[in-house]
């Protein structure tokens, strides 16, 4: 199968897109919209996808090197990561900001997604710091400081519009996740349940927790209840933790990622938002 080329970033015009496509000197080139090209009919080298991707990156672009006649039709199923993913925040950090303990939870959280910590032992660490902290700051979170990373409800509507079904698979809290179903008209979603008593927090996880093998296991369960294949689905994610699940889909897609995600992800979409992965696809 030949490849293309997906040149996009949401601050390049064609005229930049197109200074890189010429590095390749494709036979032809088309305008996706206003701020993404494609590229077909050229001979690629290890050296020469090295350069591009090099020039791209420098130029705020994104390259992506994909099957030419992979479509959205390929899937039936977009899974996707929460926390800074589908959403722009760590929702723990912040939590944990309403304790002052912003700093010392951050710095858990950030070795964990870059695979420097067992997952289930960051989050325990993470979540005891927690305990007395009165439920009702989950919702200021929610309300305060919650946002759909750029592009997410743009993909979601243009892939629920084309029939795939979607799940939210988290590291985070049914808390955030629940709402986020409800408001985004999400087909699934897991996550860990926070356990409160009398109003507050208690420092604990209820039931097992939700980490890489978990999240793994959630894609299967969902591709299974739907039928299909894990290579029918989109698995997008940021960090260590989503690297299993993103390793038995049909298209691993890491969005802001840690190096040691881009490094293994099928796509990478380093400026681009969320929705980029409609342009790969078209």
């Amino acid at each position: 199968m030949s490849d293309k080329l997906v040149l996009q970033g949401p601050q390049a015009d064609q005229a930049a897109l197109a200074r890189i496509a010429a590095l390749l000197h494709p036979a032809r080139t088309v305008e996706l919209h206003a701020h993404a090209l494609r590229c077909d009919g050229f001979d690629l080298t290890p050296a020469l996808k090295a350069d591009v991707e090099a020039a791209a990156h420098a130029a705020g672009i994104d390259a992506t090197f994909i099957g030419a006649e992979r479509t959205l039709a390929d899937f039936r199923l977009v899974a996707m990561d929460m926390d800074s993913t589908l959403i722009t925040i760590e929702c723990i950090d912040e939590i944990a900001d309403m304790q002052g303990l912003k700093p010392q939870v951050s710095a858990i959280t950030e070795a964990a997604m870059r695979g420097e910590l067992d997952f289930a032992e960051s989050l325990t660490r993470r979540v005891a710091l927690l305990e007395g902290l009165p439920t009702e700051a989950l919702a200021r979170v929610y309300k305060e400081r919650l946002q759909l990373s750029l592009g997410g409800e743009a993909m979601l509507q243009a892939v629920q519009a084309a029939g795939l079904k979607t799940l939210l698979v988290s590291g985070g809290f049914t808390f955030f996740t629940e709402r986020l179903k409800t408001r985004l008209g999400l087909d699934y979603t897991h996550a860990n349940v926070l356990e409160e008593a009398d109003g507050v927090l208690t420092g604990r996880v209820v039931g097992g927790i939700v980490d890489a093998a978990e999240k793994k296991r959630t894609v299967q369960r969902v591709c299974a209840d739907l039928g299909i294949e894990t290579t029918q689905a989109i698995v997008m994610g940021d960090g260590a933790n989503d690297l299993q699940m993103m390793g038995v889909a049909g298209l691993s897609v890491a969005f802001r990622a840690k190096p040691v995600v881009r490094a293994q992800a099928d796509v990478a979409l380093n400026f681009t938002g969320l929705d980029g992965v409609l342009a790969i696809l078209a």
